[in-house]
């Protein structure tokens, strides 16, 4: 579902387009003024849903950086795929972002070094770029490299992620239990995106002695 296709608008529309294109639709197919029309319900709340995402200028953000853009899919797919494929988008948001964090703290990398260094030779007697232990160490000091600000992106990109693969079918929309596990999901693609960036940041630095 193209959110925009929904409202009658364009990518380009401003918010204050949107928001008379979503009260001139709710105007016309609210179901007590066509209480004939057995897809008014269901129209409604396309309607409504659409603009609860584009009509907020931050949600809107969101849904433009993850769309798969204009092109409707030509035949139908494994919604597994569906779901694969924003994970894959969640991850590689997470990974750019703390690559992006770490490179702007070079003496922090260097310092992290230091502390896989040595729990990498206690572990197995040499020094190496050992995967375990920097993948460890990235899960324990991930809340002190992130802020409140850029966790608060991160629910932002996975709420909208989640409104996306919902009105895509891949959990029916009254299964609280489905969209919170779909949620949780996303958000480990987006955790694991942040540990392989961590590890790709250390490794730019990473000198074998």
């Amino acid at each position: 579902m193209d959110y925009y296709q929904v409202l009658g608008v364009a990518r380009e529309a401003s918010d204050e387009d949107i928001k008379k294109a979503y009260r001139k639709l709710v105007f016309e197919h609210h179901p007590d003024r066509n209480p004939h029309k057995a897809d008014a319900d269901e129209r409604i709340r396309e309607i409504n849903a659409a603009y609860e995402i584009v009509g907020d200028p931050e949600k809107r953000k969101s849904y433009d950086r993850l769309s798969w853009g204009d092109e409707p899919r030509a035949t139908a797919v494994d919604p597994e795929i569906i779901l694969k494929e924003m994970e894959q988008k969640l991850f590689d948001e997470g990974r750019k972002e703390l690559f992006a964090i770490l490179m702007q703290n070079v003496a922090r990398v260097k310092d992290e070094l230091t502390v896989i260094r040595a729990r990498t030779i206690q572990a197995q007697g040499y020094d190496s770029f050992f995967e375990p232990v920097v993948q460890a160490r990235a899960y324990e000091i991930m809340d002190n490299l992130v802020t409140e600000d850029i966790n608060g992106r991160m629910q932002r990109l996975v709420e909208v992620a989640t409104e996306m693969l919902v009105s895509q079918g891949i959990t029916k929309r009254g299964n609280e239990g489905g969209i919170r596990s779909l949620r949780a999901r996303l958000e480990e693609g987006f955790h694991k995106g942040r540990v392989h960036g961590f590890a790709s940041a250390l490794e730019l630095f990473y000198e074998r002695r």
